[in-house]
């Protein structure tokens, strides 16, 4: 995004490769706020509107245009997560975070598939695993933001009062609350390497169709959640136990018989994609706690799978 500082002027600002530099940080709090890439994208444009918007001396007025901008984006994020509820009332179905690919896989959903601008990318770290978002998204909107703005992108109870439009002290009160939430939530942390072995078995089993092997790998009170949109089939309510979600998953690849499965990492985490004619159709995160799985997310809304289906 390259804009002319003035109309006519011939130049561009001085400062704008400052200003454009901070997008990737934009994009990385704006998708922790919101769970949505398309979102986050949809508030940094608006983000950088608003400071072009903005005359020549008032944006040279500003003293920190990376703070600036910031504060935009997080306002406009919060302005969003209190209307959240009401678009979600008419989502049909479970609402999922959208699941972000490896950097290494990161590609564009533009028309033709032009390879993303690293700017774009969101930086994956334990605070876009699906298990972390779908917690966030179960706080207020206060509590959400400043959680995130301060124990993830350490800002100081100060800058967040400012941008929440709380005191201080409230804000540190909201954090906290936000930090009991995740607490709460966590299970005891299992090693990377399992987890991807423990990912690998369920493919393994799922392909064979083995449904012992399948509830062998999952948490007795396991939970699986599947997120259509209302734009694919998708069961609209969470499958309950292990044995409801083996037999779901088997049911599945024996009704489509030419589905396949492949390893691949989903929010940072190891998870699976499957493809239908070469085409990515479910991409799913797993939760590991101890040795089994204790939930699964399968996002099949086609909206939230841009960044999986088009071509480099």
């Amino acid at each position: 995004m390259t804009t002319p500082s003035e109309p006519g002027d011939g130049r561009f600002e001085p400062g704008l490769s400052a200003i454009m530099s901070e997008r990737r940080q934009l994009i990385n709090l704006s998708y922790r706020l919101l769970g949505s890439l398309a979102d986050a994208e949809d508030v940094v444009q608006e983000t950088y509107a608003r400071w072009y918007a903005m005359s020549r001396q008032q944006r040279e007025a500003i003293e920190s245009p990376g703070a600036w901008l910031t504060t935009v984006a997080s306002r406009v994020c919060l302005d969003l997560l209190g209307s959240a509820r009401a678009r979600r009332e008419s989502y049909v179905g479970e609402w999922v975070p959208e699941p972000l690919p490896d950097r290494a896989e990161w590609i564009s959903g533009r028309p033709g598939g032009t390879p993303a601008d690293p700017a774009d990318r969101v930086t994956l770290d334990e605070s876009v695993t699906m298990a972390f978002l779908v917690v966030l998204d179960s706080m207020t909107p206060a509590e959400r933001v400043a959680f995130v703005l301060h124990d993830v992108f350490r800002y100081p109870f100060a800058e967040v009062a400012e941008i929440v439009g709380r005191t201080p002290v409230a804000c540190r009160q909201l954090a906290s609350s936000a930090r009991r939430r995740i607490r709460a939530s966590q299970a005891p942390a299992t090693p990377a390497a399992r987890r991807a072995d423990i990912v690998r078995a369920f493919k393994q089993a799922w392909e064979a169709k083995d449904i012992d092997a399948l509830i062998g790998l999952l948490d007795p009170d396991a939970t699986g959640i599947a997120d259509g949109g209302g734009l694919v089939s998708a069961v609209l309510r969470p499958i309950e136990g292990a044995e409801q979600i083996a037999h779901y998953a088997v049911d599945i690849v024996s009704r489509v018989p030419d589905l396949v499965i492949l390893e691949r990492t989903v929010n940072g985490e190891p998870g699976l994609v499957v493809q239908q004619d070469g085409v990515t159709v479910v991409v799913m995160a797993l939760d590991v706690a101890g040795d089994r799985i204790k939930h699964l997310w399968a996002v099949r809304n086609p909206d939230k799978l841009r960044p999986w289906t088009m071509g480099p």
